[in-house]
């Protein structure tokens, strides 16, 4: 078996080598690890257009970059939104797929307590943009998550793209057509990292969503400690790195026998 291929796609706000980096060193040598900046922030605003299938584009054209034929892909937050949309498009190009709280999946069979906080998540954006940032926070987090105070001094260059990039991913979610049909006959294993004190509104709905209508091979992996803002990529990298490395290694045996 040769070195395990895997593209990690980041989520709305962090850029994919801060947000992995330290995954991808507890991964080790033998898993070859691309972590993949979103095509949303390719430029100073989103491009025209922009949709999740701009960001599935993106992902095959580093996939043939790299010479993979088939790959694992991982997603985070609307990068795991992108690897759904990604899976239901091109299942024959992946070996698995790891959704790390994914920010969307599909606009069918909503709770009415989901239906809510999307309402919600609509009137962020009439917002004006000191306010923006910090009420997107709190909406993923459970109620009586105390959240840390903004680090000090000025934010890194990246941060002043974000708004308008998190505005994208929602207006998309509303009108993307993710392919229920497809994504339900995805036989290869698929593996879920929940935060137990994120929203149990939004991912933990996602992930029992998920796992009652698609995918035979579903994984659920709850880390109690964690939420969407401090996940476990970034905070405990080794313990992931272990569920994940496991989840390859079964999946390429698998394809294997």
């Amino acid at each position: 078996m040769g070195p395990i291929r895997v593209i990690l796609l980041p989520g709305s706000v962090l850029p994919a080598q801060p947000a992995y980096g330290a995954l991808i060193e507890a991964l080790g040598p033998d898993v070859q690890a691309v972590a993949k900046d979103l095509e949303l922030y390719a430029d100073d605003e989103p491009p025209p257009g922009w949709s999740l299938d701009t960001e599935i584009d993106g992902v095959l054209r580093e996939a043939d970059a790299q010479g993979w034929e088939t790959f694992h892909l991982a997603g985070y937050s609307g990068g795991g939104a992108a690897a759904l949309a990604f899976t239901a498009k091109h299942p024959e190009r992946l070996l698995s797929l790891a959704l790390l709280e994914p920010a969307w999946a599909g606009n069918w069979d909503w709770s009415p307590a989901h239906t809510e906080l999307w309402k919600k998540y609509d009137q962020l954006e009439t917002l004006p943009p000191e306010q923006f940032m910090p009420a997107f926070v709190r909406l993923g987090v459970k109620h009586d998550v105390v959240l840390p105070p903004p680090p000090e001094g000025d934010p890194p260059p990246w941060m002043a793209k974000r708004p308008a990039g998190i505005k994208a991913f929602l207006r998309t979610f509303k009108s993307y057509e993710l392919e229920r049909a497809r994504l339900a006959s995805f036989d290869k294993p698929v593996f879920f990292a929940l935060g137990g004190l994120s929203n149990p509104d939004d991912y933990g709905e996602i992930a029992q969503r998920l796992a009652r209508v698609f995918f035979p091979d579903f994984h659920l992996e709850v880390f109690p400690k964690r939420h969407h803002f401090d996940p476990p990529h970034r905070i405990e990298p080794e313990r992931l790195a272990e569920l994940l490395r496991r989840h390859w290694e079964q999946s390429e045996a698998s394809t294997a026998a």
